[in-house]
């Protein structure tokens, strides 16, 4: 199992109506969600893995409001029928871009599954 797009097709699945991406593209809307493993860990049978998800908004509201949805979908994630047997969110917190301005809520979890 490749668990970013396990990850990533979840919550485009849990999301509905919202643009989910792996990689940020040309031209992005407003309103997205970006999708990244920062880490994790493997070992016979039980892996785990670190995941940022970046929520987007037009607004610094409009991304908390998205980063709240996001959360939603990815507790979900865990449960015996499901992608993970754990989902634990290590952190969330604004996270505006200074550069560009623009509105970002980050959202970082540690997953546990089984491959």
């Amino acid at each position: 199992m490749m668990i970013e797009l396990t990850v990533f097709e979840w919550i485009k699945r849990n999301l509905s109506g919202i643009e989910v991406h792996l990689e940020e593209p040309k031209g992005a809307g407003d309103k997205f969600v970006l999708v990244e493993k920062t880490g994790g860990t493997e070992s016979i049978g039980l892996n785990s893995a670190t995941f940022a998800v970046q929520a987007y908004g037009k607004t610094r509201h409009e991304a908390a409001e998205l980063n709240e949805k996001v959360k939603e979908a990815m507790y979900k994630m865990a449960g015996p029928d499901s992608v993970a047997t754990k989902v634990e969110l290590n952190s969330d917190y604004n996270f505006t871009d200074l550069t560009t301005k623009r509105y970002r809520f980050q959202s970082v979890y540690d997953i546990t599954y089984y491959n």
